[in-house]
């Protein structure tokens, strides 16, 4: 694993303080908040170490309470509420300065024969000639805050490469619609968890902002408040994220200061690995202006 990488799934591994008590250090992207694809990792990681390794996680519905500090750890408190014959159900409280800023549902399942079938995975080229986020970050470097400048060209652990590329400070108008092919940026340990916990990690990277591709707006612009508000996320199979995944976004809606985005999550052989959804505030600030 490179080094980046390292330090992700380290981050994402939890040290136990107590019986269903786990804590997480917090990694500082440069956001105005802790970014939520940690909290998304690290909470599944809490709940995951609760669980008989036979059930695996088949999905997550979780809610963003209050803005995360990246500056301080997150315990996750782990409430064991059902253990069935074939389901397993924990809720989980990420909590910073004594309140919760996160809480979520995961349900885990042991592996049976069933009814199968998937939708398509769209016809999109592949990564090998695509430039990564990094890349495109470089092109634009001039334009990013100060903070954020070092942070957005260095090494990340996560490779991202879209498909198709948007100024996000001259955006346009297009429709709500976005492909990005993701991988792990070096082999990760056999371990299925730690697939499905970086999948989690990975999944909160554009999709929200994918609501704002109609509107001519984008994360970037100082007058936009943008947060998420919640998110879900389905495990459909076992997947492998140090290989190529392409994550298929659009967004059916938006209104009332909210943005709706959903993702499918293929591999290259085209199998549906994944499904996810997420609402969030795309709030337009005039006093930001």
């Amino acid at each position: 694993m490179s080094h980046v990488l390292d330090n992700l799934v380290a981050l994402l591994s939890l040290e136990s303080i107590e019986e269903n008590l786990f804590r997480g250090v917090s990694q500082d992207l440069g956001f105005r908040q802790l970014f939520g694809g940690q909290v998304l990792g690290q909470s599944l990681s809490a709940a995951s170490q609760t669980v008989d390794e036979a059930r695996s996680v088949h999905s997550l519905h979780g809610y963003f309470l209050r803005p995360g500090d990246a500056s301080l750890p997150v315990v996750y408190q782990v409430d064991r509420v059902r253990d069935g014959g074939s389901f397993t159900t924990r809720r989980v409280t990420a909590i910073q300065k004594g309140q919760p800023i996160f809480t979520c549902s995961a349900s885990f399942q042991t592996f049976e024969e069933g009814f199968d079938h998937q939708i398509e995975m769209p016809d999109v080229p592949g990564p090998e000639h695509l430039r990564t986020e990094t890349e495109l970050a470089r092109e634009v470097a001039d334009k990013l805050p100060e903070a954020l400048r070092e942070r957005a060209m260095s090494a990340k652990p996560i490779e991202i490469r879209p498909v198709t590329v948007e100024n996000p400070f001259t955006p346009g108008c297009t429709r709500p619609a976005r492909y990005v092919w993701f991988r792990a940026d070096g082999a990760l340990p056999a371990i299925p968890a730690i697939h499905k916990y970086i999948l989690a990690y990975a999944s909160d990277f554009n999709l929200l902002t994918t609501s704002m591709l109609p509107h001519g707006v984008s994360v970037w612009q100082k007058f936009m408040q943008v947060a998420s508000l919640d998110h879900a996320l389905w495990f459909h199979r076992e997947l492998r994220a140090d290989e190529w995944l392409l994550y298929a976004m659009d967004s059916p809606w938006a209104g009332n200061g909210r943005g709706f985005s959903r993702g499918s999550v293929f591999d290259r052989q085209g199998r549906l690995v994944a499904s996810v959804a997420q609402e969030g505030l795309i709030r337009q600030r005039e006093d930001w202006k």
